[in-house]
């Protein structure tokens, strides 16, 4: 049946799930050299989420999932596609959409993984947009996710990264609008040049084997980060990745009803914020309670901003992120 091309994709509803455990920088001082204050002043951030054994990314996808499915009136069988944004899958092969589709108990739909990290989500919504405008699907369910507590290297070593990460999931469920609400524009950029300034070099097939011993007891499967240069990319690229998605709507910052930025760092947000001269009421900021949750920290402020009455129907809305890669890139869309 020709069910006609839609003129855009909207959310039609967003859902989000936190691990219970809460990690205080004060838990964290016990197990490294560190301070609340020092972890306050360098990230802005106090608190974060860890899964507890035996809960995975998947586990954490599929509540966020299934509030986001609820929240849009969807049922299991409306979902004709999953794409899953995560950096902390939990095998390193399949991805974790398959596994979503398995647990959430669906049909055999097709499933994407998409690994851009911190920008995953925003390159997700993208990605279902243009597969809902074409015509292929009419309801995507798109996840980012991570669990990255199980990755971290919680001493002395490993500090300047494992307290700035959290655990945790958000979902939206996209579909085809031929209303005033939807999405109005993405830009999505990248730069290999600086690939090596934020990763995770293990597992990985550069070298053999995937990963070693050696390789653990290096840190090499923790993350490294290069936080002069990532800061001095990102308080650059956000405002950069703003305006693009602006200009091509032809609006202005002073328009928008609100900006949801990944949560990278509070003082990059605060960056950000003065740089599109925007009042703090307008910009989204969770860090100091989940911290970073890369793929997962765009939808889970999102659907908490929704949620609490902060993003209404028509509200004009902003997505921004930037992170390893280097990758950036933003979403512009009316709610």
């Amino acid at each position: 049946m020709d069910r006609g091309l839609p003129s855009r994709a909207r959310i039609a509803g967003m859902g989000h799930f936190l691990p219970p455990r809460v990690v205080t920088n004060d838990d964290l001082s016990e197990l490294m050299d560190t301070s609340d204050e020092w972890i306050r002043e360098r990230s802005g951030i106090r608190e974060r989420r860890f899964v507890d054994e035996g809960t995975s990314c998947t586990d954490l996808a599929e509540a966020a999932s299934r509030r986001a499915m609820e929240n849009a009136g969807w049922k299991p069988e409306d979902v004709e596609f999953i794409l899953f944004a995560t950096l902390s899958p939990d095998l390193f092969f399949p991805g974790n959409g398959v596994r979503l589709q398995h647990q959430l108990g669906l049909g055999p739909i097709g499933a994407l993984d998409l690994r851009t990290q911190c920008t995953g989500f925003v390159y997700a919504l993208s990605v279902a947009d243009a597969f809902i405008r074409s015509g292929q699907y009419r309801r995507i369910l798109v996840v980012g996710a991570e669990v990255q507590s199980r990755g971290l290297r919680l001493d002395n070593e490993g500090r300047d990264t494992a307290v700035l990460f959290g655990d945790g999931a958000g979902a939206a469920c996209v579909e085809a609008s031929d209303d005033e609400s939807g999405f109005l524009a993405h830009t999505l950029h990248g730069d290999g040049a600086h690939a090596l300034a934020l990763c995770v070099r293990k597992p990985g097939a550069l070298q053999t084997p995937f990963v070693s011993a050696e390789d653990i007891a290096a840190g090499h499967t923790a993350p490294y980060m290069n936080g002069r240069e990532v800061f001095r990319n990102a308080v650059r690229r956000f405002p950069e990745a703003i305006q693009e998605v602006l200009t091509a709507a032809g609006l202005s910052a002073s328009e928008l009803k609100f900006l949801v930025p990944h949560q990278a760092n509070a003082r990059i947000t605060e960056a950000v914020r003065r740089r599109m001269e925007l009042p703090e009421e307008k910009v989204a900021s969770n860090i100091e309670r989940y911290g970073n949750t890369t793929a997962a920290s765009i939808p889970i402020a999102l659907s908490e901003a929704v949620e609490e009455g902060r993003i209404e129907r028509g509200d004009l809305v902003c997505l921004a992120a930037f992170g390893a890669g280097f990758t950036w890139g933003a979403t512009l869309l009316r709610y």
